[in-house]
Formats: C-alpha cells, structure tokens, sequence
C-alpha cells in the first residue's frame, strides 16, 4: 500500500493554495491527550522532543496514539543526531522536524539519516513503524523513503544566510521558520519578532528560498490569527497553539473571571 499519509495530502492541498497544512503542538506526554488532541480536526500533530517533557517510551505511546486517530505524527526531535531520527521513525512518525539547521552540510546529514540505502544511512530495523502507515513491514520498507517528509529548521542568523543552500539540497521536503530562537540569534527578545522588521524581513527570505526551490514552507503560531496570517503570507504549514499554551490560556482566563465574580 503506497497511500499519501494524511501529512502528504495536506501539503499537496496547500501546495495548491487550497488550504494550509494544520496541526497541534504537544508538550506534554499522554496516549489520551495525543489522541484527543490528534481528534480536533487538524491534519498532523507534532510531538515535541526537544523542548517537550516527553520522553522517548513517550513519544513511541503518543505516535501510536495520533496515527489511529487518522492524523499524522511528526516529531520533533532533540537534535540532528542520527540515532534520534531512527527512533522517532522507527516509532512510525510521518515526519521528522531538526532544530537548529544552518548549512548544507548539515542538511544533507539529516536528509541521510532518515533514508533508507542507497539514499541514507538509517538501519533497516522498524519493527513498529509499518502499523503507523497502515502497511505492512516490506511495503514499509520500499516505500518510506517517499512517505516522510523530512523538516528541518531554521532558527538562526546563520541559517538564514544559507537558506537558499539548504533549500536546494535533494531530500530536503520542508523549512520551517522557528521565529522566537530566530529573534534571539539576532540579539532581540524573542517572543517580540513580530514587531522586529528585521527579522520579519528574514522569515521573508527563507520563504522565498523554499518557494524558489519547490520545497514547502512552514511557520510556528501560537493561535488561529498568526497561522492564517502566515498562510496568507505564503507558508503551507502553520499550527495553532500548543497544549501547554491551551491549558495557561483557557485555565487561567477561568480563575480571572472566577475570581472577579467572587470578589476575590
């Protein structure tokens, strides 16, 4: 079986200017959150490794969780270490987000340890991956190299320099803006990007590298406001907040309003 994941689908669908590529942010560990998030309606949820408190027992329970609700799991990974993507694929994630990419060279290491020979490195050992595409293990194995989609980074001044290498190495699906880490490695406060115009003039840049090499485009957001901004923009693929950021939001605003209505 050699169906597009519910990830490739959206990304074609974006890609067309029909609709942007959705998706969740997850913080948190938990089969049930994984599979009540993945539940909203989005197209891929991501399941964040490096800056999550989650585990890798963690990560394998919530790609399970999100691939039987018929969405897709991406994980982002800690760093570009090799090993690191062989687990998140091997637990059968759609797709593969590194941080902090910023040369060609590197580009091309993470594109090889997601690949299968002759075209990576990866070790051709997934025992679980095959139930998260609804296939079996050989059509797994013949056909990954095509189904995941490979997203890296770019979250610095440098990377942003070589945006147009990195857009231009063959594997390579995806540049991903990381806005707030973008900020900081130009001497800015981070979560106050959108009102810096140089950086919003380098999160311009990587998107036309993208476009200008037939990669797709994709953009970190808080809420529904800034992901259709950026849709507008010209990104295919936005989230809309994090269940972290849900619970701080929603929780928060009800103790306001409790407490107003109480007096205290």
């Amino acid at each position: 079986m050699t169906t597009k994941t519910r990830l490739q689908t959206s990304l074609s669908r974006a890609a067309a200017r029909e609709a942007p590529s959705i998706g969740q942010w997850l913080e948190l560990p938990g089969y049930q959150l994984a599979k009540t998030v993945a539940s909203l309606g989005e197209d891929w949820v991501l399941i964040d490794c490096e800056h999550g408190a989650i585990t890798d027992a963690e990560m394998h329970l919530q790609v399970a969780a999100i691939s039987s609700a018929n969405c897709s799991p991406i994980v982002r990974i800690p760093a570009s270490e090799p090993w690191m993507m062989k687990r998140a694929l091997d637990a059968g994630a759609h797709g593969i987000m590194v941080p902090m990419c910023e040369t060609a060279e590197q580009a091309r290491s993470i594109v090889a340890g997601c690949k299968y020979p002759p075209a990576g490195i990866r070790g051709a050992g997934a025992m679980f991956a095959h139930s998260a595409f609804n296939q079996n293990p050989r059509e797994y194995l013949t056909t990954a190299n095509d189904n995941i989609v490979v997203i890296v980074q770019i979250e610095s001044r440098k990377a942003v320099e070589n945006c147009e290498e990195i857009a231009d190495v063959e594997g390579v699906d995806m540049l991903f803006v990381g806005p707030n880490d973008l900020a900081s490695s130009m001497g800015h406060v981070a979560f106050e990007h959108p009102h810096i115009v140089e950086v919003q003039d380098a999160i311009a840049r990587v998107l036309r590298a993208a476009k200008g090499h037939n990669k797709y485009a994709g953009h970190f957001a808080l809420g529904a406001e800034e992901a259709a901004r950026r849709w507008k923009q010209g990104f295919d693929f936005v989230n809309c907040g994090a269940d972290i950021v849900a619970l701080g939001a929603w929780m928060g605003n009800e103790m306001g309003k409790l407490k107003g209505m109480i007096g205290s």
